[in-house]
């Protein structure tokens, strides 16, 4: 009971890390607009329909090669572009077309936008458009940017100050700096302040997983991290729920933002993990948390922290007293990721797969608005399909094998990406479904990559390829928002002049990914390996690797290396 009260409430604010890395679908939206004019206008045409106000016009608006023509109550006649406006030499009278002389002038009077759907958005707040249309294309990547920084700087924190106070710190910043986000009064400091968001939400991202991780059994520990992203896809939800019944930037926020104020006033009756306390030498305090744990639990008899104590230095002992190898006391860097060819292949395919995860995970996600019908309910389908892909990711990699789990998934997702292709925009509900199966299938391959890195690497680099990894995937996410923005830039031949570059490019390297992997070593039920040199050999011979018994170290010390192997996994996010 204990673990679940502490598991439910950290993943209940993994939550918020989904609805703030996702919330600028619709806050950072672009409506149709129109250069300003200057003075009242007293009729408006838009081809040969005639209106009274320009609310009356944004209906019939189809592309944004089209102008509208305004005529002011001066009798001054003015053709409206998105970036520019004309004044007609002669306004004789109001038509469409016109062949006479103009004047162009810029937009020195504002612009004009489409609130039928948006009441505000930050583009139309600080008019993010024309020449300043690439600062709101910039909203998503630096805060992804601050997701990069912030899973570095508060992981090492955790390390140093402990999970409990950085649980505490980043809840709390979630809730502060959420709130703040909608009080901005000019772009710099909303660009500002959604970083040091995105700063925070990661720490927190990276931290829960380990806490939620330190305190699982190791049977359900696979489960338990694993089902962590299925609380930030309920986020991805969230979002779509409040976008649709709040359409002012602010305030839909500011909803955002108090959505799991729950967990801010409890977090701080969450305790320290009894691993980081007994990695302090504090086990007086690591004591007090296993007796609260077995008090919850009805455990008669609890473990004694001066037992486990007396077992971790009868282990080292024996450790120290057979293996003379100086490998363990050597500082292995980045390098040793390289040392041989094997090794080398392998970084190079793990670190491709990190990569092509986070690219289309976010590359779907991001474009799941743009894909016409309702893009509120699209979003909620991306963000749903999430839910049983990670069931199907536990089982079958319990089941299968990762190796053979990995291989199908990655290969369907870029199969996917080039069946879009073929799918022709107005078939709004097939490619909505192909989008939901593509994330499906990058999802799985997504969601089991970390616990294979761990299991690919010896002891002496686990955490250095994990972590690795994991600074590519956020690569990956920095780079998926220019990929979605390619949409409205890039056209060429006639075919894919209809279809998502971007999702071509997530299915050529989905299709590299899973042709690497089939070099891969299988690493279902075999033992973690302890040196490069049985790292190596378990990718050399399958067979002898998989009979092979690990070195002589305590089963104490190889559950612990079990436990610390899939400490990373929030990082992926």
């Amino acid at each position: 009971r204990f673990q679940a009260c502490v598991y439910f409430a950290c993943v209940f604010q993994a939550m918020s890390c989904g609805i703030h890395y996702l919330a600028s679908v619709f806050m950072a939206v672009t409506p149709n607009f129109v250069c300003g004019f200057p003075g009242n206008v007293s009729r408006v045409l838009f081809h040969n329909s005639s209106a009274s106000s320009m609310e009356d016009i944004w209906t019939l608006w189809t592309s944004t090669e089209n102008y509208i023509v305004v005529q002011l109550e001066n009798g001054e006649i003015w053709e409206l572009d998105q970036c520019s406006r004309s004044k007609r030499e002669v306004s004789l009278d109001l038509a469409y077309g016109y062949e006479g002389n103009k004047s162009v002038f810029p937009c020195s009077d504002g612009f004009l936008y489409d609130d039928t759907k948006w009441k505000s958005t930050v583009v139309t707040q600080w008019d993010l458009v024309c020449d300043r249309e690439w600062l709101a294309k910039l909203i998503q990547p630096t805060f992804m940017l601050g997701v990069l920084i912030g899973a570095v700087i508060f992981g090492d924190i955790a390390d140093r100050l402990g999970r409990q106070r950085v649980i505490w710190f980043t809840s709390a910043g979630q809730f502060v700096f959420g709130i703040a986000v909608a009080f901005t009064f000019d772009y710099y400091s909303f660009v500002i302040v959604r970083f040091l968001l995105a700063m925070v939400s990661s720490g927190y991202l990276v931290v829960a997983f380990v806490y939620v991780t330190e305190f699982a059994g190791i049977k359900a520990r696979t489960w338990a991290s694993m089902h962590v992203h299925a609380f930030f896809a309920m986020g991805i939800m969230i979002v779509a729920l409040v976008g649709f019944l709040v359409r002012t930037w602010w305030v839909y926020q500011i909803f955002l933002s108090i959505a799991t104020l729950p967990f801010v006033l409890c977090c701080w009756m969450l305790p320290e993990t009894p691993f980081w306390l007994l990695s302090e030498e504090r086990y007086e305090d690591a004591q007090k948390v296993i007796d609260t744990m077995a008090r919850w639990n009805k455990v008669s008899t609890p473990c004694k922290v001066s037992e486990l104590c007396s077992v971790q230095q009868d282990d080292l002992a024996s450790g120290r007293a057979g293996d003379n190898d100086t490998s363990s006391t050597k500082k292995h860097n980045i390098l040793d990721l390289f040392c041989n060819w094997q090794i080398a292949r392998r970084t190079i395919t793990v670190w491709l797969i990190w990569f092509t995860g986070s690219l289309g995970y976010y590359v779907f996600s991001l474009s799941s608005v743009s894909l016409g019908g309702n893009e509120y309910l699209n979003l909620f389908l991306i963000g749903a399909v999430e839910l049983p892909c990670y069931i199907i990711a536990c089982l079958a990699m319990d089941k299968l094998g990762r190796r053979n789990t990995l291989i199908p998934f990655l290969i369907l997702s870029a199969l996917i990406c080039v069946l879009i292709m073929f799918i022709p925009q107005d078939f709004n509900i097939l490619i909505i479904l192909a989008n939901m199966a593509g994330k499906f299938s990058i999802g799985v391959a997504f969601g089991l990559i970390y616990l294979y890195t761990a299991e690919l690497y010896p002891t002496i680099v686990r955490s250095l390829a994990v972590g690795s990894g994991s600074m590519m995937c956020r690569v990956g996410s920095v780079v998926a928002p220019f990929c979605v923005y390619l949409r409205s830039v890039w056209i060429f031949l006639p075919l894919v002049a209809t279809v998502y570059f971007f999702q071509l490019l997530v299915g050529i390297m989905a299709l590299l990914s899973g042709i690497l992997t089939t070099m891969l070593p299988e690493t279902l039920g075999k033992p973690l390996t302890n040196t490069l040199v049985e790292a190596t050999e378990m990718g050399r011979n399958k067979k002898s690797c998989s009979e092979k018994t690990p070195p002589a170290h305590s089963g104490a010390a190889l559950e612990k290396i079990e436990m610390f192997g899939q400490e990373r996994v929030g990082s992926d996010k």
